[in-house]
């Protein structure tokens, strides 16, 4: 299985399917590193067309708002709530 050529890939779809599936993973399975396991695989793959896209400046920019973005939903689902966040 060959994967598509890195510039021709929208990386949006695939931060969102890492975030909310690695949550809905994480929450209906009840095993947390598996979401983890979505989540990381979701950026890996957004990451590798940044870097094809963006050069390695750009995909760390895109790359530390992923996981801010994560890691900003953890206190905020303590306030309204984890699906909210």
């Amino acid at each position: 299985m060959a994967l598509r050529n890195a510039t021709h890939v929208q990386t949006a779809p695939i931060a969102a399917l890492g975030l909310v599936g690695g949550y809905l993973t994480a929450r209906e399975t009840g095993i947390r590193p598996l979401g983890g396991v979505l989540l990381g695989a979701a950026g890996i793959f957004a990451g590798r067309t940044w870097l094809a896209k963006r050069g390695p400046v750009g995909a760390a920019a895109l790359s530390a708002i992923y996981l801010g973005s994560f890691g900003a939903s953890h206190p905020l689902a303590k306030k309204i709530g984890a699906w909210p966040s």
